[in-house]
C-alpha cells in the first residue's frame, strides 16, 4: 500500500468499512510508516477538537490551538 492509498482508505478504516484483507494491508503499512501514522494521528485529534468545538464548556480548548482558529470555529457553529 502507498500513503496515498492509505490516505483514500483511511475513512472506511476508522468507520470499520475495510475488508480484512484491505484492513490487513492497511495496519501493516501504518506499522512501517511514520508519516502515515502521524497523518492518522493529527486525523484523529482533529475530529476530537472539531467535537469540542460543539460542546457548550469551551474552556476545553488547548492553549496551542491558534485564537483565530477557535473564533472561526465558534463563529460557524449554530446557534442553540
Amino acid at each position: 500500500m502507498t500513503c496515498r492509498e492509505f490516505a483514500d482508505f483511511m475513512l472506511d478504516y476508522l468507520s470499520d468499512e475495510l475488508s480484512a484483507e484491505s484492513r490487513a494491508a492497511f495496519e501493516y503499512h501504518l506499522s512501517l510508516c511514520t508519516n502515515c501514522r502521524h497523518y492518522l494521528a493529527s486525523y484523529r485529534e482533529t475530529v476530537k477538537l472539531g467535537k469540542r468545538a460543539f460542546e457548550d464548556d469551551d474552556a476545553n480548548v488547548p492553549s496551542e490551538v491558534p485564537e483565530e482558529l477557535v473564533k472561526a470555529i465558534l463563529a460557524a457553529r449554530p446557534r442553540r
